[in-house]
């Protein structure tokens, strides 16, 4: 018979799940306790704890790193909800963003990254210094994201659909096309468009932008050279070349500066951007008031603000 373990469910605290789920979201006991902030020693000896509590090695050697148990991957889900409830339970009634702390994940591919996380990074240290801000990339925003908690807000033109999912518009985009102004000339028009050669975003395999797809059903051929796996890096490809690149408006204050733009020669969707999260955090005070600093940072967006003025 094995001896009985001397701990029992009371032990478990809001401390141990949260370096339970460090460690599988980093995959390591020293990226949990980079993570944390403390020592790599410190995350052992909770995980020593934990492992006593639940009766599973919940972590094993795979290769030269570690991979969670069978038990240590259902903890999950049952972990982060308690994490939550804790959370609310402390902060109660009265909300306060300067007592806030928290790790945020936000998923966001590097175009709507860029644009809008700095700012809110610098509204946070400012307004709620405890909160850790966590971006991940989202490529094309899958359910289970949000379902399973990787990330509490996702910024995206492509919103999953499911029952469970809430989106709000932040704003809407238009396309340029972007070129090197030292090396060409603006496309004169569709021919000219059409007869250059083109760099585009593909952000994983099959999974190309959505006004390409878009031009290519309406019978649009485009002759593509370049393909890279996001924004950021089309300007390096489009200096010093003849090369074109149709993106969107705003990324002119991104790295794309010193770049030239014009009008597409041809009918082009608007790009629509939105913050999607699950419906588990729509009341929950913490997650409206991380909504609305988002809202403000996209208020905030250059074009948009002249063209809120020229209305």
């Amino acid at each position: 018979m094995e001896p009985m373990s001397k701990f029992d469910h009371l032990d478990l605290d809001g401390h141990l799940l949260q370096v339970l789920l460090a460690v599988l979201d980093s995959g390591s006991v020293t990226g949990a306790a980079l993570r944390l902030g403390v020592t790599q020693s410190a995350v052992s000896h909770q995980l020593d704890k934990l492992r006593a509590i639940t009766g599973d090695p919940l972590f094993v050697k795979s290769g030269r790193g570690i991979a969670p148990t069978a038990r240590a991957e259902a903890l999950t889900a049952e972990a982060r909800d308690l994490l939550r409830g804790l959370a609310r339970l402390a902060r109660g009634g009265d909300f306060a963003p300067a007592r806030w702390q928290a790790t945020v994940t936000v998923a966001a591919n590097d175009f709507q990254r860029d644009l809008l996380l700095p700012a809110l990074a610098a509204r946070l240290r400012d307004q709620a210094p405890g909160v850790v801000l966590r971006v991940i990339p989202s490529t094309v925003p899958r359910l289970d994201m949000l379902r399973d908690d990787d990330c509490q807000l996702v910024i995206s033109p492509r919103p999953p659909d499911g029952a469970d999912i809430v989106q709000k518009r932040l704003f809407e985009d238009t396309y340029r096309v972007f070129h090197d102004p030292a090396v060409r000339a603006a496309p004169s028009d569709l021919a000219d468009y059409l007869d250059a050669e083109h760099a585009t975003v593909v952000y994983a395999p099959r999974s190309g932008l959505d006004l390409d797809q878009h031009l290519a059903e309406q019978g649009v051929s485009r002759r593509f050279t370049v393909m890279v796996p996001s924004f950021s890096a089309l300007p390096a490809f489009l200096r010093g070349t003849r090369l074109l690149a149709t993106a969107p408006a705003l990324m002119a204050h991104q790295g794309f500066l010193g770049l030239a733009s014009s009008e597409p020669p041809l009918p082009c969707p608007s790009l629509p951007m939105y913050a999607i999260w699950h419906v588990r955090y729509q009341q929950d005070a913490a997650h409206r008031w991380l909504r609305a600093e988002v809202e403000a940072v996209a208020r905030a967006l250059p074009d948009l603000k002249a063209l809120a003025d020229a209305r």
